[in-house]
Order: structure tokens, then sequence, then C-alpha cells
């Protein structure tokens, strides 16, 4: 069996594609390093080291989206513009340089973006730490959802709403559900609490917020990133996918800390948490042993479905 090579291994970027990005965005670099990000788990992340005469360098990014994983299009131009919008209001996130939707320059569709330093924090590894950062985490995404968002971004924005309960489309209790003892009262709960859920104002999305995609500097978070499923819908999507994470490590104070804090930056109390939560908590059922990892994450993954499922009754009540 033939070998693969570092760059069909890593899936780098060609020399020549790297070399035509630059003939853009950086005419005079005289030469240029590539080097893997963590990022590529899921897309190609790569970033490049440009250097200039006179010791001058730069640090961008490559992105290329995993044609595996669908609609490579969509997410070039849902990134691209979402990263515009929120370079406008100043929040911390990629600064996008250059838009290859179609792949002619790239050689799949993808971006370019400004690299920003910082490190993630695993949450696993680090619970403590994560906890202490409470506020900062809350407050950021309240920004996430106070920013606007105009005609011209909402037909790239997926509409939230549809893609976290997309698991209710099928007729009948999806079997990675049914597997879960918790599966069908999950499916059958959200199903029937979605229609009769309060009506609140649409707001920005992030769709996938957690500590992997939050990055950080001296104890501020230098940027959020992985844009490529922003979308517009109800705020308590992002607010429960984070809570579940909380659970998940063990921090179930720290989750409701979290969304106290949120509500304070929001300066408004969070509707239809519970259905949302149940929603969140389909996306572990499609792959237990890739999520529960750890001794104790599946105790802890009932009980965020059990409060959840209390949450909600008592809203209905």
């Amino acid at each position: 069996m033939r070998r693969k090579s570092m760059a069909q291994l890593y899936n780098l970027p060609s020399q020549d594609t790297v070399r035509a990005v630059l003939d853009i965005l950086a005419p005079n670099h005289t030469d240029f390093h590539i080097h893997t990000l963590a990022a590529s788990y899921s897309n190609h992340t790569h970033l490049i080291e440009v250097e200039f005469a006179a010791s001058a360098s730069q640090r961008i990014v490559l992105r290329r989206y995993n044609e595996a994983n669908g609609d490579c299009v969509g997410k070039a131009r849902r990134e691209f513009h979402t990263l515009e919008s929120l370079q406008r209001t100043g929040f911390p996130a990629p600064k996008p340089l250059y838009l290859d939707y179609d792949g002619t320059l790239l050689g799949s569709p993808g971006i370019v973006t400004d690299f920003v330093a910082g490190e993630q924090i695993n949450l696993l590894h680090d619970p403590q730490q994560w906890a202490a950062k409470i506020e900062l985490i809350a407050q950021a995404l309240a920004r996430i959802h106070a920013t606007s968002y105009d005609e011209t971004l909402k037909p790239v924005l997926m509409n939230g709403n549809v893609e976290a309960a997309w698991f209710t489309k099928n007729s009948e209790v999806p079997d990675y559900m049914s597997a879960h003892p918790d599966g069908a009262i999950v499916w059958e709960t959200v199903r029937q609490s979605l229609p009769r859920r309060r009506a609140v104002e649409p707001a920005l999305l992030h769709i996938d917020y957690w500590s992997g995609n939050i990055l950080w500097h001296e104890d501020h978070i230098s940027a959020v990133v992985d844009w490529e499923e922003a979308a517009y819908g109800d705020p308590a999507i992002d607010v429960a996918y984070c809570r579940m994470e909380f659970y998940l490590a063990g921090l179930e104070a720290a989750a409701e800390q979290f969304l106290a804090a949120y509500q304070q930056a929001a300066g408004q109390k969070v509707a239809n948490l519970g259905v949302w939560e149940l929603a969140a908590s389909a996306r572990p059922m499609l792959d237990l042993d890739g999520w529960l990892t750890r001794p104790g994450m599946a105790e802890a993954f009932r009980r965020f479905i059990a409060q959840a499922k209390m949450r909600l009754t008592a809203s209905q009540d």
C-alpha cells in the first residue's frame, strides 16, 4: 500500500494554492510556512506564516470546508459574511480577508482570515479554570445575540430553530434515540412542545457555542471561532447547548451561574430553555461513546435531561 504524503495526510493546501492567495493578500511576501491548526478535525484549517523583507511577518488562516460534511458553498458564505458583521461591532472574532465560495482559488470552498492568538481551555481537563470565567463566557454570548443582522446577511444564515430540532423531522423515534433510556421521551416531548413555545425575537446564533470554539489570551476572550453554522433564531438554543457542556463536565452549579450571568448581561430571562435543552440532548445520542468519555458523564447527561424536563413542565403550568 502506498503511504500518503504529509500534505495528503493533513490535507495541506498546495504550495501553488498558498502562493495564489498571497499574490492577492500579500503580494510583497518573500516566503511562507504552512502549519495545521487544531480546528482541522472537521474542516481543513491551516496557519500560514508569511515572511516579508526586513524581518516583517504576518499570520493568516486558510479554512477549506470538508466536502464530506456537505454544503461547503453555504458554509463559506455564511462564515465569511457573519465574520464581517461581527467585525463591524468590535466583537472578538477573526477578521475575514477573502471569500472563495466556489473553490476557484483554494481548490474547495473556503475563506481566508487573520490569525487570532489564543488558546482553548479544555473544560474536561481544567474545569475550575473554565468555571472561573463564567461571566466572560456569558457576556460574550449575550453580545452575539445582540448583534444585528440585516437582510443581506439573513439569506446565508441557517434557520436555527429548524436546525436545533433536526431530529424531529422523523415520523418515528430515530434508532439512535431509541437506544438511549431517555431518547424516546425527549423526541416526543420536543415534538409536542415546540409548537407551544413562547414567541421570541430571533437573534444571531452561533449554534456550536462551547469551550472548543472560544480562544483565550491573558484571561480574556480573544476570539470566538467556527461560524460555519451561524444562524438566526431563539437565543435559548445557544444557552441550552453551552449549559449542557457544563453538566457533562460535572459543573452543574456552574451551569446555573452561567444562566444567571447570561440573563443579567442580556437584560432579560431566557424563555423556552427547557425545550431547547431537551433538543440539545439529542446531539450526544448520535454518538454516546464519542461524547460521554469519562466516568460519571452518562449519569450527568441524564440529570441534564431530567432537569430540562422539570423546567419545561414548570414553564407550561
